[in-house]
């Protein structure tokens, strides 16, 4: 599946690229390993270089050494229509040596972080109904609970 954007995601890894998007395309449905290149030459000479697809997002991966890490200052949103996808999804990704924080953040063993989320227009209806709530709701949970936000928008 090759998918024709502009703009897609590259990823910083120190010497676990490859490890990565193995990991990511084990968890997520219709994903491949596209690409594996050494780099010819540099600083970074002989690591590599993945390109693969998760669900049809097409991500780049660099074994680029220790100069950078990730933060929380940037996340991929995983955008869930079911509670059962909602649990996959925060579970798997936090297997191994990562973990869930707050809101539906996931943190994953590279540190590369998610938000695995209701999808938007489910979040938008609870929402209109009862904001102040739901949010509240939102913000005492770890993994996002789908019957927990509209039992939220129901009580107002």
């Amino acid at each position: 599946m090759t998918v024709s954007t502009k703009i897609s995601p590259f990823l910083w890894f120190d010497g676990q690229a490859e490890e990565a998007a193995n990991f990511y395309a084990s968890i997520f449905p219709n994903s491949t390993i596209t690409n594996v290149t050494k780099i010819p030459t540099g600083p970074a000479e002989g690591n590599l270089i993945i390109d693969f697809e998760l669900d049809g997002q097409r991500f780049t991966a660099v074994d680029g050494g220790p100069i950078f890490e990730f933060t929380p200052a940037i996340s991929l949103v995983v955008s869930c229509d079911s509670q059962e996808e909602i649990d996959y999804f925060a579970d798997k990704l936090s297997q191994q040596g990562g973990r869930q924080d707050m809101c539906g953040w996931v943190h994953d063993k590279f540190g590369v972080s998610w938000q695995v989320q209701p999808a938007p227009a489910i979040v938008n209806e609870l929402m209109e109904r009862a904001p102040k709530a739901v949010m509240e709701a939102m913000l005492s949970m770890m993994k996002i609970d789908i019957e927990r936000l509209r039992q939220a928008a129901e009580l107002r």
